[in-house]
């Protein structure tokens, strides 16, 4: 295929979906945007339809009907099983000759480095970790949440921090500043009052994850439970990195650690140095960077990877996205 080739990018999580057209010399014809890709909720067919709908709209736009290569990154593709379901799916859609698929983490990942080596974390709702080396070789986690090992991510703190509020209120923890902040934030006096509201929907499940910054907020303030919490998610980030660097042997070589998603980019201060701080005991050898640049990008670099083009066809995809990889401030 060379130089001939075109690619697909998408990239789908659950809230949005990106998808791009890559010309053969890195030109990007066309770009669109679509809803959120929940397959679990809604179904594989209905999600996949979403994703249809950007593409048509990317299509029309670049005057293609179809391409090369179809580089797909999507959210809830957690097990080779899903992966393949998803691929069948997209096959059926004939929107391009090969199709590959991957979790969405490896979208930003690849977004993030040069070549297809490093390894990525990323925290958002929740957290996850992929890595990658040029022989193909993967490391990745289900990261299903707590019944796959998984603690963290903005759902998780915020159910945390929650937890250790409601018990210092009523007596059964220590005291946290958390008690007051929490519920501050959605109006109320007291814990209970929270949790009298969260229980009857008074305040919807969806906006929990509003805490997350409240948590962050009170630990900068110098409350000791919510430091905590701070440090065992700077703990969990460079654990699932260094389990996920030793998989790929990647340990004794200089390797760009990527930190994604909501809770990572926020580049919290105690969150940044934390990290830094048992990267360079556990894993010396090991780059850590924020990734600023857009997934879609890292899915159309992972389909351009696929068809052998050439460094600067790469460059100028990475060009037209901008925001390059930044090395992260000390």
């Amino acid at each position: 295929m060379g130089m001939t080739a075109r690619v697909l990018a998408v990239d789908a999580g659950n809230s949005k979906t990106d998808v791009a057209v890559v010309a053969a010399d890195g030109t990007v014809l066309a770009t669109a945007r679509g809803g959120g890709f929940r397959p679990p909720v809604v179904g594989v067919e209905a999600a996949v339809d979403k994703v249809a709908e950007a593409v048509g709209r990317a299509f029309a736009a670049a005057g293609v009907s179809s391409v090369d290569q179809v580089s797909a990154c999507l959210a809830n593709a957690d097990f080779p099983v899903e992966e393949e379901q998803l691929a069948a799916a997209l096959h059926a859609r004939a929107w391009g000759a090969g199709v590959e698929v991957r979790n969405d983490t490896f979208a930003i990942l690849r977004a993030g480095i040069t070549e297809p080596r490093g390894v990525a974390v990323v925290c958002g709702a929740g957290i996850n970790c992929v890595g990658m080396r040029p022989d193909g070789r993967t490391a990745r986690f289900p990261a299903l949440g707590r019944i796959s090992g998984d603690w963290g991510g903005g759902w998780g703190l915020a159910e945390e921090a929650l937890w250790h509020a409601a018990r210092a209120e009523d007596g059964r923890g220590g005291h946290t500043e958390l008690a007051r902040t929490l519920p501050a934030h959605f109006g109320h006096a007291t814990m209970l009052a929270l949790v009298e509201a969260l229980h009857l929907n008074q305040v919807e499940h969806a906006r929990r994850h509003e805490l997350t910054p409240v948590l962050f907020a009170t630990a900068a303030a110098g409350d000791p439970v919510a430091r905590a919490i701070v440090d065992r998610l700077a703990d969990e980030v460079v654990t699932m990195a260094t389990v996920a660097l030793t998989r790929l042997d990647l340990l004794e070589e200089e390797t760009p650690v990527l930190l994604g998603g909501g809770v990572l980019a926020a580049q919290h201060p105690q969150l940044n140095d934390g990290i830094r701080d048992l990267l360079t005991a556990r894993a010396p050898k090991a780059v850590p960077r924020v990734v600023t640049a857009s997934p879609v990008l890292g899915a159309a670099l992972l389909g351009l990877d696929k068809v052998g083009a050439e460094p600067e066809v790469h460059e100028r995809v990475r060009a037209h996205f901008e925001l390059p990889a930044r090395t992260e401030p000390n």
